[in-house]
C-alpha cells in the first residue's frame, strides 16, 4: 500500500514537471544551464560565413572601383559602388534578421507570439532594406544619411514612448517576468494580467482603494509596456512554486493559556487548509530540489507565532501558505473557524474585550 501511494505521488510530480511553464521554469532554474541559444547560432555558421565572403567580396569590389581598377567607364563608377554598398548592407541586415529569428523561436514555445514576433521582424527587416536602397541608390549618400538621421530624431522624441513600449513588450515576450492569468503587482498596480498587447498589458485589479482584501475591485487598468524597465515586477503565479506565505494574528490577553491557543489554532488551520494542499507543497519541493534553490526551508504545516505587543496585548499570528488567488478567502475562512473554536474555552483563551465592562 506504502509503494502504490509513493508511486502515485511519484506520477502527480511527473505531471506537474509536464506543464509548459514548469519545464520552462525549469529551465531557467536549472543546475544544467540550457544551451539551445548557443547550438542555435551554430547551426547558422554556415550562413554566416558566406555572409562573411559576400561582404569580403564586396568590401574589395567597393575599393577597386574607387581606384578604377576595374575595366568599367568612369560615368558608371559611383552607381557601381553604391550598388556594392547596398548588397554589403542588405546582406548584414537579411543575417540580422534570421539570427535573430532563430535565437527567439528556440526561446519561445508558443506558435502565436513567434508568429508575431516573425512578421515584426520581417517587417522592420524589410524598412532597413528599403531606406538603405533608397538612401544609397537615389541620394547623394551623406545628404540622405544625414536627413535620415534627423527624421528619425524627430520621430524618435515624439513616439518614444511608444518605441519604450514595443521594446517592453519584447522584453515581456523573451523574459516573460508575466503572462496572461499571472497575479502580479507593478508599481502600485496589483491585479490579473488578462492582456498583453504591442504597446500595453490590461489587468483585472484586486484589492484598490476601496478594499482592503485580495478581491477584484472591478475595474480595469492598462499601462504602457515600458514600465517592465522602471518598475519591480512581483509575481505571485511562479510556476516551480504557485504558493505565497499569508498571515492571520489576533489578539489576547497575557494571562491567556498560550499552549492552547497556538495548538488550537495550529490544528483548526491544518484541518481547514487541508491534506491535499499539504501533499501540493510536498511536491513542488521535490521539484525545487532540481534547482538552484533547493536549499529554500519551506514548511508546508502552518506556523503559530506569539508576539508582544505595544497595546499590552499579546499578539498571535498564523502563517500558512496558500495559493495567491484563494488567499482573500482562505484568510477568511480560517479567521471564522479559528474564531468558533477559540471562543469555546473563554478560561483559556481571554480576548481585548474579555474584562471590558
Amino acid at each position: 500500500m506504502h509503494k502504490k501511494s509513493e508511486h502515485i505521488e511519484d506520477k502527480e510530480i511527473e505531471d506537474i514537471k509536464k506543464d509548459e511553464k514548469v519545464q520552462r521554469a525549469l529551465n531557467e532554474s536549472s543546475i544544467s544551464v540550457q544551451k539551445k541559444s548557443v547550438v542555435a547560432l551554430k547551426k547558422e555558421a554556415p550562413l554566416l560565413g558566406i555572409t562573411v565572403i559576400i561582404f569580403l567580396i564586396c568590401s574589395v569590389l567597393y575599393f577597386l572601383l574607387g581606384w578604377k581598377s576595374l575595366p568599367i567607364s568612369g560615368t558608371y563608377i559611383p552607381l557601381a559602388q553604391k550598388i556594392v554598398l547596398a548588397v554589403m548592407m542588405v546582406s548584414l541586415v537579411l543575417l540580422a534578421t534570421r539570427l535573430l529569428k532563430k535565437i527567439f523561436n528556440n526561446k519561445i514555445e508558443n506558435k502565436t507570439i513567434v508568429f508575431n514576433f516573425n512578421r515584426i521582424a520581417n517587417l522592420f527587416a524589410a524598412l532597413f532594406i528599403l531606406v538603405i536602397i533608397l538612401t544609397l541608390l537615389f541620394a547623394n549618400w551623406y545628404t540622405a544619411m544625414v536627413s535620415f538621421g534627423i527624421v528619425s530624431l524627430i520621430f524618435g522624441f515624439a513616439l518614444q514612448n511608444i518605441i519604450i513600449s514595443f521594446f517592453g513588450w519584447l522584453y515581456i515576450l523573451i523574459r516573460k517576468p508575466y503572462e496572461v492569468g499571472d497575479r502580479i503587482r507593478i508599481g502600485n498596480v496589483y491585479g490579473d494580467i488578462i492582456n498583453v498587447s504591442y504597446i500595453d498589458t490590461t489587468l483585472w485589479e484586486f484589492n484598490g482603494d476601496y478594499l482592503s482584501s485580495d478581491h477584484p475591485s472591478g475595474r480595469i487598468i492598462r499601462y504602457a509596456n515600458s514600465k517592465v524597465f522602471t518598475e519591480f515586477v512581483y509575481n505571485y503565479s511562479w510556476p516551480l512554486f504557485p504558493f505565497i506565505w499569508n498571515e492571520l494574528s489576533l489578539f489576547i490577553s497575557y494571562d491567556s493559556d498560550f499552549k492552547f491557543t497556538g495548538d488550537t489554532i495550529k490544528r483548526v488551520v491544518e484541518k481547514e487548509i487541508g491534506e491535499e494542499m499539504v501533499k501540493r507543497v510536498k511536491r513542488f519541493k521535490i521539484i525545487l530540489k532540481d534547482t538552484l534553490i533547493d536549499e529554500l526551508d519551506v514548511s508546508e504545516y502552518p506556523s503559530v507565532i506569539f508576539k508582544a505587543h505595544n497595546n499590552t496585548w499579546i499578539e498571535v499570528m498564523v502563517r500558512y501558505l496558500v495559493e495567491p488567488k484563494n488567499s482573500g478567502r482562505v484568510k477568511m475562512k480560517l479567521f471564522d473557524a479559528v474564531m468558533v473554536e477559540l471562543k469555546k474555552d473563554p478560561e483559556k483563551v481571554k480576548f481585548p474585550n474579555t474584562n471590558m465592562q
